[in-house]
Parts: structure tokens; sequence; C-alpha cells
């Protein structure tokens, strides 16, 4: 087990956890192997099926890894009145697709104490939280199995959080960053997200003044010369999700990634239409239609268009499907893993050169 964030690979690189199956053990494999820190997303699995792909990866590979895990949403349960009105409004999508819609009320912690179990049972490297923080008991008894900790957070208040906590290292995410905002509080007067989210270089910049944490920057990064101003503004590694999307083992659907440098999709809005959380998507026709009206109720809007998302993608139709992607998507390069690796890491590496020495990060 590593005890600093610089330890856990060759390259200041980290693959992003993308739930929803991209973030699968081939990928994360082949990104340990190519000298970056590879991470599996424990999001929207079994405790069992999560225990299966951690197995996958240690044959994989032997370097470190990670494993990131939903925090359980906080609060009440959302209104169950708005809930049912967006289930109305979505029954004209089901009949379409011709499908049921899902069971808003299957669950909403994503089996977190029992995967908390199985990593503590049998620690992996790396575990990294979104939608909170842990308690102090939790981070100290990772703290105790050797593993190291890293907690999303989108704003000082979060970061100073974390730190407080006992968090190892936190992951600064700007609002450029697709998929989920990983932010610890849902606020519904956001509505449909209009304003939600800070850039990543002011955000990072303000984070970085603020604590005394390790950092990893995440938001819309796809190219080595980014990484190197991220880890010239502080941080010590840098994440990149969409960028390894397109990689050929990448469990992402060939619909989505086509999707990603496809002309038709020609931007990204952060969205609830799919979740009932914010998340930073390409606008299809299913976010413009229902974006404006879904209410901030996560998982329960996550489960009711579980099914439509699935038979969209069966369909063949992208615009009924949740097409997750960051604000750099057409920098997406279709490349495997390990060799994208490479090359971000010569750019990384041309780009440190020609920074004055004072600029250039010791991580």
């Amino acid at each position: 087990m590593s005890s600093s964030l610089s330890d856990l690979s060759r390259h200041p690189i980290v693959q992003a956890p993308m739930a929803g199956g991209a973030s699968c053990p081939e990928l994360v494999g082949a990104v340990c192997e190519a000298g970056a820190l590879g991470f599996l997303a424990g999001g929207y699995k079994t405790a069992g099926g999560l225990y299966q792909e951690i197995k996958q990866v240690r044959a994989l590979t032997g370097r470190p890894f990670g494993v990131n895990l939903f925090m359980p949403p906080g609060g009440q349960p959302a209104d169950p009145a708005a809930v049912e009105v967006y289930r109305h409004q979505l029954a004209g999508e089901a009949a379409w697709y011709e499908t049921e819609l899902g069971d808003a009320e299957q669950g909403r912690d994503d089996a977190y104490e029992a995967k908390l179990a199985i990593l503590l049972d049998d620690p992996v490297p790396v575990v990294s939280f979104t939608f909170g923080c842990p308690d102090r008991d939790a981070l100290d008894a990772f703290a105790r199995a050797g593993t190291f900790t890293i907690v999303t957070v989108t704003s000082v208040d979060e970061a100073r959080t974390a730190e407080r906590a006992g968090a190892d290292a936190i992951c600064v995410q700007g609002t450029e960053a697709g998929g989920h905002q990983g932010t610890h509080r849902d606020d519904p007067a956001d509505g449909p997200c209009a304003g939600i989210g800070r850039g990543l270089l002011p955000l990072l910049t303000e984070v970085r003044e603020s604590v005394r944490l390790p950092i990893v920057a995440t938001g819309g990064l796809m190219r080595g010369r980014q990484i190197a101003a991220v880890l010239a503004a502080g941080a010590d590694a840098a994440q990149l999700g969409t960028a390894f999307l397109v990689c050929p083992e990448s469990g992402a659907h060939p619909l989505h990634k086509r999707a990603l440098t496809d002309p038709l999709f020609v931007r990204t809005e952060l969205t609830r239409a799919f979740s009932g959380r914010p998340a930073r998507g390409l606008v299809n026709r299913f976010m413009r239609e229902h974006g404006p009206y879904a209410p901030a109720a996560y998982p329960e809007v996550h489960h009711l268009t579980a099914p439509l998302r699935k038979a969209a993608a069966t369909a063949g139709d992208p615009q009924g499907m949740a097409l997750w992607a960051g604000q750099g998507h057409r920098l997406a390069r279709d490349l495997p893993a390990g060799r994208l690796v490479e090359v971000l890491a010569a750019e990384l590496d041309t780009a440190l050169a020609g920074l004055p020495d004072s600029t250039r990060s010791t991580s």
C-alpha cells in the first residue's frame, strides 16, 4: 500500500471512475500497466459484482489501482409527488421504446455499507468517494487497512470538510467534468442546473490556498498541456474521464463512444433528466425535452429512467441515452488505453520542459 499520492503511479495521471460500465477491469488494468492510476467505478454495482471486478483487476495488473464509491444521499428522500409527476411525463418515452419505467423506490444507498465491508476486509490501494465525505471513523479504518483515501469536492467548504474528516487527498472537480457533479449536497433550488458549479482553474486555486491536502484536479482535461496547467496551478495529479471513454478497453456503449466526436452532438450541458442529480452530457433529444422538468430526486430518477436508457441503447438510438461527456469531448482520441497514457505523458513532459523551474510541480 502507498502512503502518498505520488507513490501510486509513475505518471501524475488518473483514469476517472465512470459508473455505468465504462470503467471496466480491462480499462483499469491497461491504464495501470502503462504507469497511470486506474479506477474501478463501484457505483450501480452490487457488492458481489464489485468484488468480482476487483479480482479481475488484480489478475490483470500488480500495480496500484483504485475503487470509487458513491456516498448514500443525505437528508430526506425526494418529494414523491415530484417523482410521480416526472413518471407521468416519461410515459410517452416508455411507450415509444416499448418498455416499462423503473421502480423509483428500489433503493437509495447503493449497497454502500456492504461495499465498505468488502474493501476493509480485502483492502485495495486506493478508495475514493463521490457525493459526500465519509466520517472520520470510516476514513480511520481505511488508514489502518493501508488504503489511501480521496474525497471528491466541488467547493472550498467541501475540501475543508474532507481535510477535517481525515482524507488523504481530495479530487477537485470543475464544472467542465463529464458525468455527475460530485457535490456533497444537491439543492433542489438549483432547478434545471443552470449556473451550477465552478470552473476548474479558479476552483483549484481557491482550494489549494485553503487546504494542505494533496489534490487531484479533474474537469475537461484531454491533453498533456492541460495536465501541465493544473500541475502548475497547484494540483499533484490530473484525472481524466472522457479522454479514456473512447478507448477500445472502455466498457462504454459503442454509440456513446461514437457520439463524442459526432458532429451531430455539438455541446454539453448539465442536466437532471437521467438521474435526478446534475450531470454533464451531450445534449440530445431526451435532455432537451425532459431536462427542464426533471426533479432533484437522486437516485429515484436514475431508477425510473434506467429501462428507458437501456431500451434506447438496444434500439441503437443515442437520442434516448445518457451520453455523459466533459466539455473537451471533441478532443477525444481513439487510442488503446496504454498508448493514450504514453501520449499524455509525452505531451506533459514537453509542456513541463517549457515552463520556468519555479512553476513546475514537484509531485
